[in-house]
């Protein structure tokens, strides 16, 4: 369906065909799934961030840094399936095959450095004058606003609503694990 979030929306096939189906997933599927799908999460939100700036004229380099971190987790697909964009590693009752043991050496290194870049895009983008000037006070929705106009995801949450389907209705194994639901105010 999208082949810039190819695991996501494979994922939300491959869920209502196991819901019809009445198919069982074995855990240890479960959370490699649930690894892929926020994987596949952060490469998106790089792209959304990348060509936003690109569009509001940041020309370029905040682009390049979204794509060159993108590109790791990329990298980190290929290893698993063999594709990078258009994937097919989810499947009816689990996944093609068994992550590499060098898949999960390759994911602690994202994952140890991942944090530098993210704080290395921050100082790109907040302080970034093109940024301000043309974000500022722009799109603003109140949360009455936005739960009326049906809005989900980062547009909900960025109006203030700690509303997650990760928490409020949760599949695979995200009720076994521990994160927090970020969320803006207006």
């Amino acid at each position: 369906l999208c082949y810039a979030s190819a695991n996501t929306w494979s994922h939300a096939y491959i869920y209502a065909a196991e819901d019809l189906l009445e198919v069982e997933v074995p855990e240890r599927a479960e959370y490699i799934r649930m690894v892929a799908i926020e994987l596949q999460r952060i490469a998106s939100h790089l792209m959304a961030t990348g060509f936003l700036l690109n569009d509001i004229g940041a020309f370029a380099t905040p682009l390049m840094y979204c794509f060159r971190e993108r590109e790791r987790i990329l990298d980190l697909f290929e290893m698993l399936c063999g594709a990078r964009l258009t994937l097919s590693y989810m499947r009816p009752g689990g996944v093609l095959q068994a992550a590499p043991p060098d898949f999960w050496l390759a994911l602690n290194t994202f994952l140890q450095e991942m944090p530098g870049y993210v704080d290395e895009l921050d100082g790109l983008i907040t302080g970034n004058e093109i940024v301000i000037s043309r974000m500022r006070n722009v799109g603003i929705l109140p949360s009455d606003m936005a739960i009326n106009c049906s809005m989900t995801g980062p547009v909900l949450r960025a109006s203030g609503v700690a509303w997650d389907r990760r928490k409020m209705d949760p599949h695979e194994v995200y009720d076994r694990v521990e994160f927090d639901v970020p969320t803006g105010s207006v």
